[in-house]
């Protein structure tokens, strides 16, 4: 197993405040962001970074500042993209996130019909059957990578099922989304030319797929929505593969890196874990507080398209926004004792986890179902996941997740 990032520890109070930059990919990966987000929400709650790696931005971290940006897209357009990062000129993908009615509206609803009421209720009983296969052919008492084995093999499963995607080659999809969000212009460890190549193949290989769907009668995956969808078939190359990495990101990355943060979150709380195997019942609940405490989204980005002030700040048209949602969640004017793990928490689905307003996240229940289910099944079968050695985490301010989780498992 690769070493863990050696931290030093900082003083974050002795930085000038000019100088903070939270879009450090560092303090994520070795998860020391945290005084840095207490110190903006307490002194400086709309935070201007004059120089990053991604050039000027606005730091918001406060719950309800956040929550009224995301209400007002006439003022923060979503375009022209959703991360800090600027897009280069000669590989510029689009998708539906990224954009503002009218066009937002119709792209979404091609493909929200497969996240409607009667396709999850179908869905539960593929992912309570996937995860029992999965949980039942792990190692009892004899350490393994929980990330790989169990979060990304679920969800990776899930996706392919959502996509209709060729089941064998499910593992491509997370190869994409990995490259998609690991590129070293946003900070993260995957050379330009290789991110580029990764998501070339992702395009040609999806495009032929669409091609075949359309020789077919419309069904509801969302690759046969997207070949069929009136709005969406004639789309740019372009924008069909920035539309299928939102899709494969969103239904990839922020489930399994929840997966893993569940874990733990009740190993460093082993009394919330007490609670949990005395009454199962808690469950959804717990889900809910795991996708808050976890944020596997750290922020996203909007830009102003005129001057607006924010807590008398005057935020300038053109300026970059980010809506640091791993801060929203920890609010303390927000969420009573937010550092706290609470799996009995009450309103526990007061998070900003899924953004808000026009672009909340589509798969919202989708991922809650997965973990509930996977939490059901995993008390069925163990008294105690148990992290036995470092995690890793991967090197990103955008998506906050894992790469390693040494575990063993304990039988009731």
């Amino acid at each position: 197993m690769a070493e863990a990032p050696v931290v030093t520890p900082v003083d974050v109070q002795s930085i000038p405040l000019a100088q903070i930059d939270v879009s450090r990919a560092e303090l994520f990966q070795t998860d020391t962001h945290w005084e840095y987000f207490r110190r903006l929400r307490r002194e400086d709650p709309v935070h201007y970074c004059g120089q990053s790696l991604f050039g000027p931005y606005w730091s918001v971290t406060k719950f309800r500042d956040i929550m009224e940006i995301e209400k007002n897209h006439q003022v923060f357009s979503s375009e022209p993209g959703i991360t800090l990062a600027d897009r280069p000129e000669d590989f510029q993908t689009t998708n539906f996130i990224a954009m503002d009615p009218p066009k937002h509206d119709v792209q979404r609803k091609t493909v929200q019909g497969v996240v409607a009421p009667m396709n999850l209720a179908r869905l539960e009983s593929t992912i309570r059957e996937r995860a029992a296969r999965i949980l039942d052919s792990l190692p009892i008492g004899e350490e393994f990578n929980w990330v790989d084995r169990m979060s990304v093999e679920l969800t990776t499963q899930m996706l392919a099922t959502i996509f209709d995607f060729p089941f064998e080659q499910r593992r491509k999809l997370t190869y994409w989304s990995d490259m998609a969000t690991s590129g070293e212009l946003a900070g993260g460890p995957t050379p330009e030319p290789v991110r580029r190549k990764a998501l070339l193949e992702c395009l040609e290989t999806f495009t032929a797929l669409r091609n075949e769907r359309l020789k077919e009668p419309p069904k509801p995956d969302l690759l046969s929505m997207l070949a069929h969808g009136e709005e969406t078939r004639d789309m740019p190359p372009m924008e069909f593969l920035g539309n299928l990495i939102l899709l494969i990101v969103g239904g990839n990355d922020t489930t399994r890196n929840s997966i893993s943060g569940g874990v733990l979150a009740l190993n460093q709380n082993p009394g919330e874990y007490d609670k949990l195997r005395a009454d199962t019942s808690l469950i959804p609940n717990m889900v809910s507080e795991i996708i808050r405490w976890q944020t596997p989204l750290a922020y996203m980005r909007r830009t102003a398209m005129v001057d607006f002030t924010l807590r008398d700040k005057t935020i300038r048209a053109g300026d970059k926004v980010a809506m640091w949602y791993v801060s929203g969640n920890r609010d303390e004017e927000e969420i009573p004792d937010p550092d706290r793990f609470w799996i009995d928490r009450p309103n526990a689905r007061h998070h900003v986890s899924f953004g808000f307003g026009l672009h909340r996240c589509m798969g919202n229940r989708l991922a809650e179902m997965q973990l509930r289910v996977l939490w059901e099944e995993i008390m069925k079968r163990f008294r105690f996941v148990e992290i036995t050695g470092p995690i890793e985490r991967v090197q990103s301010s955008f998506v906050k997740g894992y790469s390693s989780m040494p575990v063993i498992l304990h039988s009731w």
